[in-house]
């Protein structure tokens, strides 16, 4: 939707002055703020044609408007300055905390300085396990009960219980490993299973429960971790955002989003699949579960190859023309950092 250029100026000035003191904003100040020589009269027009369009809205007990979802939007994608920031000062700062560490280490200082920079939570999506297996082995332990042995391609090694129907012969397990092995070594266990079920049909029978049981280990066992590999630092520091913490509901929402981690890894591996710095506005995208909430991400690589995301979590009424560039140069000097591993 086209706004025209005194409509433009008047959002951008009100969008950034409820940034700035999250009071709603009246005509008056806006003929202050924006510099434009308009009437109050034809200020009220613009911001009421503003309003019906959704990109402000009145709150009940003021004659002011605030932002929506759709104003914030609007703001970000066209309308926002970036603060020119002294990225040289910035580096030295942040540079420090992501060297000379282990890369599980490098990837929680980035979320802590993310966190320490911006005021808010920093988060980061730690890289992907290989999800390739190298070799696998059947050990059998007793009646019925096998122990499947995965080693990836990184060369770790990870055990998993299979209970069957049948009591294999060690013969049966060697033969059956051996076949899993000569022929999908190299592959994931999702690529793996989409080709046996094709394959399988031509081998016995009593072996297709055995490979089928190992693949669905398999398979947990290279995603067993999922549930880990979100690091967030500074989530008490939301708590003194009075939009965010004004009410038991949001606290909750906010609390529960951090506690069970899915959504919000969701909401990262989207945007790991984008370039550069995005912006996840809350009661505009359903991935962020408040209305009052934004998360700013960008991706990071490692040689090359995207492999996570990291962000910055906080109020929508966040200055973005500071956190962005935050967010941004966090996310090279992870890579590099990481790429040097």
């Amino acid at each position: 939707m086209q706004l025209d250029n005194r409509a433009r100026t008047l959002l951008k000035a009100l969008v950034e002055r409820y940034i700035a003191d999250g009071q709603p904003v009246g005509s008056r100040a806006l003929s202050k703020l924006s510099g434009l020589e308009l009437s109050p009269a034809t200020i009220r027009n613009i911001m009421a044609d503003l309003e019906e369009m959704g990109f402000v809205t009145s709150p009940h007990t003021s004659a002011g408007r605030v932002p929506t979802p759709r104003g914030y939007r609007m703001f970000v994608d066209t309308l926002l300055t970036v603060e020119a920031i002294d990225e040289s000062a910035l580096e030295g700062r942040l540079q420090p905390r992501l060297q000379n560490a282990s890369p599980q280490k490098i990837i929680t200082n980035a979320a802590q300085v993310l966190s320490s920079l911006s005021q808010f939570a920093g988060v980061v999506m730690t890289p992907r396990r290989e999800s390739a297996f190298q070799q696998i082995e059947f050990l059998r332990l007793s009646e019925k009960r096998i122990l499947l042995v995965i080693v990836d391609q990184g060369g770790d090694v990870q055990n998993r219980m299979l209970l069957t129907e049948v009591d294999y012969t060690p013969s049966q397990l060697t033969q059956a490993a051996n076949y899993i092995n000569q022929h999908y070594a190299g592959q994931s266990f999702d690529q793996v299973r989409l080709r046996l079920q094709g394959e399988l049909r031509q081998l016995r029978d009593d072996m297709t429960a055995l490979m089928q049981a190992a693949v669905e280990a398999g398979s947990d066992a290279m995603s067993e971790e999922a549930d880990n590999n979100v690091v967030i630092s500074g989530e008490r520091n939301l708590l003194s955002v009075t939009d965010l913490s004004s009410n038991m509901n949001s606290l909750r929402q906010l609390f529960d989003m951090f506690e069970q981690k899915t959504g919000l890894l969701q909401l990262l591996d989207v945007s790991s699949k984008a370039t550069g710095v995005q912006i996840f506005i809350g009661g505009e995208s359903q991935l962020v579960p408040m209305d009052d909430m934004s998360i700013v991400t960008a991706p990071y690589e490692v040689n090359g190859r995207i492999v996570g995301t990291l962000g910055v979590i906080g109020p929508t009424r966040m200055a973005y023309e500071r956190v962005i560039p935050i967010v941004d140069i966090t996310a090279k000097l992870l890579s590099s950092a990481l790429s040097q591993h």
